[in-house]
C-alpha cells in the first residue's frame, strides 16, 4: 500500500532528487535504509553509562531506537546549554521524524486556548495540567489521562499545520528540533514514555502533512480518517512497532520511486512526490538527556522551568511568539517561581492552581473565600496576587521579565494572560477587543503602593458595602471596586480601547485616551464615578447595561451601545461628570497636569528602552563597555533633568 498523498492539482514536477544523509562513505548510490535493531545495543550500552545522561533505560531506547544512525551515538558529545536555573545537557543527532512526537500542547497557542477558570469552557477543550518534575531524571511528568493527552495533541499539531506551514520535502531539514523525554501517569493501554518536541512542532507537523498510515501497521483509532496520520496514531504504538511503521514507509516510498518509470506527468509526480516524503523523513534533534540545578538541593524540581526557558530563548528571531502567548508563558514562570520560592502564603496550592486556571479552580476559589461562579473576582485576584509589593515577589517578576526595575506597566501582560483565561471561552470576534482594551494598561500605580485584599463581592449588598467603605475613604475598598468594575466593564465591551470616534459620540469634547485602568483610576476619585462603577457591577452581572450619571443621579439610557457608555466614562475621565460647557481648550491646570503625565509616560517609556537595549546587549553577548563620548549627553540630560525637576517639587520626606 503506498504511504504517499498526491493531490490531483500537483504541478510541481521539476526531478526532486532523494538527498544522500549518510555520515561516511557516500561513495555507493544512496537507498534510504532503517537499520537493524541490534546496531543500537552499543549506543545504548554507552548512554547509560554516560555521568550526565540522567533518564531512564527506556527513554535511551528511545533515542537510539529512533536515530539514523544508531553508530554515531555511541561515543557521542554532550552539550551544555546555560538556562536560568541551571545547565542542561543535550545530545544532538539525526532522527526518523516519526519516532518523535509534536508538544503535548503547544506555547504559541496558549493566548487561545480554553482553560478550566472559564466555568463555560468545555471539557473536552480544556488545557491540561502543567507538566511536573520527575523525582530523578530530565523527564516531564503528565498526569491527565491519556486519551486527554492524545486530544490536546492531535489539536496542536493541526493547529501549527495550519497556521505555520514549512516547506519541506525539496530539501532535508537542516535546522534542529529540540525534544524531551516524558512519561505518562495514567497511559492506560498506551506507551507510558516518549520523546515530545519543545521546540519545532511545524516543522514536524509539515514533514508529516502528506503521509498516509498502513492500514497493516497501525491499529483502528477513533479518528474520522484512520489512514491519515496524526501524532496519536504514533503514539498508541508499542516502540518496536512505531519503529517498524518507520521501515514500511520508507520502502514503501523507495518502492514508488522503483515503480514510477517513464517521464510521464503521472509517473514525474510520483517520484518526486516520494522523493519528498523521504527527504521529510529525517530531522536533526537535539534532546535534552540532563539537568543540574544551580542550586543542588532543588535536584530536578526546577526541571520543567528549565526547558520552557530554553525555548522561549530558542523562539526569538524565528517565528516570536506572538506577545500574548509570551505572556503567557512568562506568567506561568513567574506563578511557578513564586510557588516554588514559597511566596504564595499558607494556602499556596490553591493560590497557584487559581493563578494559573489550568485546573478546575471551584475548590481553591472557595478555600480562599471567593465565589468560584465570578469570573470577575479571579480576575481581580490575579491581580491583587501580582501587584503586591513584596520584596522577594518583585524580584521574581522583575527577573522573569528581564526588567531591571520593576514598574506597574510591566506588570501588565502577564496580569491580563491570566485574567482572561477566566474568560476563554468567549468568541474570538468578542475575546479581541477585550485583550486590546486590556493591553492599552489594565493597572494604576496605587495598586502597587498599597496593600489591598479580594474580597468575596459576590452579591448587590456586598458591592453597596464596598461602595460605602470607599466613599469613606478606605483606600484598599476603594482599589477593589476599581479593579473589579474595570474588569467587568472591559469584558462586557463598556470600556474599550479608544477609539477615533470617541470625541464625535459625546459632542466633539476631548475624551481620555490613556489606557482603561488610567480611566478608571481617575473616575474613581470622584463619588459620582465610584457611584456609575458600583452600579455597573451589579446591572451587568445581572445582564442589563450600565446606567450613567445625570441631574445628579443614576439613569437608563436607552440605545447606548458599549461605544456610547465607553465615550462618555472617558469625557467623565476628562473633564468630571457634569462636562456640559466645557470648551475643547482645557485650562492652564489641566495643561500642567497633562504635561506632568506625558512627562511621566516618557521617563517609563525610556527606562523600557533601557532595560530592551541590556536585554538586547545580554541575549547578543556584549560585554564591551560603551564608550563615554556616545553615552555623556544621556548622562548629562538626565543630570539636568533631575535639577529641573526638584525645582518645581517639593523635597523628599525624610
Amino acid at each position: 500500500m503506498s504511504t504517499i498523498d498526491i493531490p490531483d492539482e500537483h504541478d510541481d514536477i521539476d526531478g526532486i532528487e532523494v538527498i544522500d544523509i549518510r555520515s561516511g562513505d557516500r561513495s555507493t548510490p544512496f537507498e534510504h535504509r532503517v537499520e537493524p535493531v541490534s546496531k543500537t545495543t552499543k549506543a545504548i550500552k554507552f548512554l547509560e553509562s554516560h555521568r550526565d545522561v540522567q533518564i531512564s533505560s527506556a527513554a535511551i531506547r528511545r533515542i537510539a531506537y529512533g536515530a539514523v544512525e544508531p553508530g554515531l551515538l555511541e561515543g557521542a558529545r554532550l552539550e551544555r546549554h546555560r538556562v536560568e536555573t541551571g545547565w542542561l545537557s543535550v545530545l544532538t543527532y539525526r532522527a526518523y521524524t516519526l519516532m518523535l512526537s509534536p508538544a503535548i500542547e503547544n506555547d504559541r497557542l496558549l493566548d487561545e486556548a480554553h482553560y478550566a477558570a472559564d466555568p463555560d469552557t468545555s471539557a473536552n477543550l480544556r488545557v491540561l495540567a502543567m507538566p511536573t518534575a520527575h523525582d530523578t531524571d530530565a523527564t516531564l511528568v503528565y498526569a491527565d489521562a491519556m486519551d486527554d493527552l492524545l486530544a490536546a495533541i492531535d489539536r496542536a499539531s493541526k493547529g501549527v499545520r495550519k497556521n505555520n506551514p514549512q516547506e519541506v520535502g525539496r530539501r532535508i531539514v537542516e535546522r534542529p528540533l529540540t525534544a524531551v523525554p516524558a512519561t505518562f501517569l495514567n497511559p492506560g493501554r498506551h506507551p507510558d514514555d516518549d520523546l515530545s518536541l519543545v521546540d519545532g512542532n511545524s516543522r514536524w507537523a509539515s514533514c508529516t502533512v502528506g503521509i498516509k498510515v498502513p492500514a497493516s501497521s497501525i491499529r483502528p483509532t477513533n479518528a474520522k480518517d484512520p489512514d491519515s496520520l496524526l501524532p496519536s496514531h504514533l503514539m498508541r504504538l508499542p516502540l518496536v512497532e512505531r519503529r517498524d511503521l518507520v521501515r514500511e514507509i520508507v520502502k514503501n516510498a523507495h518502492r514508488d520511486i522503483n515503480a514510477a518509470t517513464g517521464t510521464s506527468r503521472a509517473a514525474r509526480a510520483r517520484r518526486d512526490q516520494a522523493a519528498r516524503l523521504l527527504n521529510a523523513m529525517t530531522v536533526p534533534v537535539q534532546v535534552i538527556v540532563g539537568y543540574t540545578d544551580d542550586n543542588p538541593d532543588m535536584g530536578m524540581g526546577r526541571f520543567p522551568v528549565a526547558v520552557r526557558s530554553l525555548l522561549m530563548r530558542m523562539n526569538i528571531g524565528v517565528r516570536e511568539f506572538k506577545e500574548p502567548s509570551k505572556n503567557g508563558v512568562t506568567a506561568e514562570e513567574i506563578v511557578t517561581a513564586l510557588f516554588d520560592a514559597g511566596e504564595l502564603g499558607d494556602d499556596a496550592q490553591a493560590v497557584r492552581d487559581v493563578l494559573l486556571g489550568r485546573a478546575d479552580v471551584t475548590d481553591a476559589m472557595k478555600s480562599l473565600g471567593l465565589n468560584p461562579a465570578f469570573r470577575d473576582l479571579r480576575f481581580t485576584y490575579v491581580v491583587q496576587q501580582l501587584t503586591r509589593k513584596e520584596p522577594r515577589l518583585n524580584a521574581v517578576m522583575a527577573a522573569k521579565l528581564d526588567k531591571r526595575s520593576l514598574q506597574v506597566t510591566h506588570r501588565s501582560g502577564p496580569i491580563v494572560e491570566l485574567g482572561l483565561r477566566s474568560y476563554s471561552s468567549l468568541p474570538k470576534e468578542k475575546l479581541a477587543p477585550v485583550r486590546t482594551a486590556l493591553d492599552t494598561g489594565c493597572l494604576w500605580q496605587a495598586l502597587a503602593d498599597h496593600e489591598w485584599s479580594v474580597e468575596n463581592i459576590d452579591n448587590d449588598q456586598a458591592v453597596d458595602d464596598l461602595l460605602a467603605r470607599a466613599d469613606n475613604g478606605d483606600v484598599p475598598a476603594r482599589l477593589l471596586l476599581g479593579v473589579i468594575a474595570m474588569v467587568t466593564l472591559v469584558t462586557s465591551g463598556y470600556l474599550l480601547a479608544p477609539g477615533g470616534s470617541a470625541e464625535q459620540i459625546v459632542g466633539n469634547i476631548k475624551v481620555m485616551r490613556a489606557g482603561v485602568g488610567t480611566v478608571i483610576k481617575t473616575v474613581l476619585d470622584t463619588k459620582e464615578g465610584r457611584q456609575v462603577l458600583a452600579d455597573a457591577i451589579k446591572r451587568i452581572r445581572a445582564g442589563l447595561p450600565p446606567k450613567w450619571w445625570a441631574d445628579g443621579h443614576l439613569v437608563e439610557k436607552d440605545g447606548w451601545k458599549g461605544s456610547d457608555f465607553n465615550a462618555h466614562l472617558r469625557l467623565a475621565a476628562n473633564h468630571g461628570f457634569a462636562p456640559e460647557g466645557h470648551q475643547n481648550d482645557p485650562t492652564a491646570t489641566e495643561l500642567e497636569d497633562k504635561a506632568l503625565t506625558a512627562f511621566q509616560t516618557s521617563l517609563t517609556t525610556a527606562a523600557s528602552d533601557l532595560d530592551d537595549l541590556i536585554a538586547m546587549r545580554k541575549m547578543n553577548g556584549t560585554t564591551t563597555e560603551l564608550s563615554w563620548t556616545v553615552v555623556e549627553p544621556s548622562f548629562k540630560q538626565l543630570s539636568f533633568m533631575g535639577n529641573d525637576l526638584a525645582r518645581i517639587a517639593e523635597g523628599e520626606p525624610r
